[in-house]
């Protein structure tokens, strides 16, 4: 065999790895979310932190054209806890060729959306599993992929609420 036929032949077993390896890895990935402690009747931020590959974008939570999948986080908290308040952040304006003169709203690298946990005053103290997805289209400069979902989950910690100590002190020994 020829040392450009052997050359040829590595390559293209070098790019067919490359391309199954792209296939089967999310192309947003969710970093690991730390459990949201909240006291009963109160409420406590949320922070999903996502990732898209380098060389890739998502359309925003909402793309400029109708027809374009957006970014979606969906949540499924068990019975007694409340989600509330979902907010995607800043989109950035993307000029492709393949858009003509469009622009595109897109989130690429590092982006996170942020949410609420609130539990009512009734919760029984506790840990309970949210389980949710991340809904996306990736693309890239030439083209877009079937829509994908990333899995994502976090432990939501409900305890009681701090009880307040009176920090009154009397101005005559008198009073009790």
């Amino acid at each position: 065999m020829k040392l450009s036929n052997l050359i040829a032949s590595f390559l293209l077993v070098l790019c067919s790895s490359a391309a199954l390896a792209q296939g089967s890895s999310p192309l947003v990935s969710v970093a690991p979310i730390g459990t949201v402690v909240v006291a009963r009747g109160g409420t406590a931020s949320l922070s999903i932190a996502m990732r898209v590959n380098k060389g890739f974008h998502v359309n925003s939570h909402q793309p400029n054209d109708e027809l374009l999948l957006p970014t979606v986080v969906h949540l499924n908290p068990p019975e007694g806890i409340v989600i509330m308040n979902i907010a995607y952040p800043e989109a950035e304006e993307l000029a492709l060729s393949f858009a003509g003169n469009e622009k595109l709203s897109v989130y690429s690298g590092s982006f996170e959306v942020t949410a609420e946990v609130r539990v009512p005053k009734s919760a029984a103290p506790g840990i309970q599993r949210v389980h949710g997805e991340v809904k996306y289209q990736a693309c890239d400069n030439r083209q877009c992929f079937p829509p994908k979902t990333t899995p994502l989950e976090f432990d939501v910690k409900v305890v009681r609420p701090k009880v307040k100590t009176s920090t009154y002190t009397p101005a005559s020994p008198h009073i009790h």
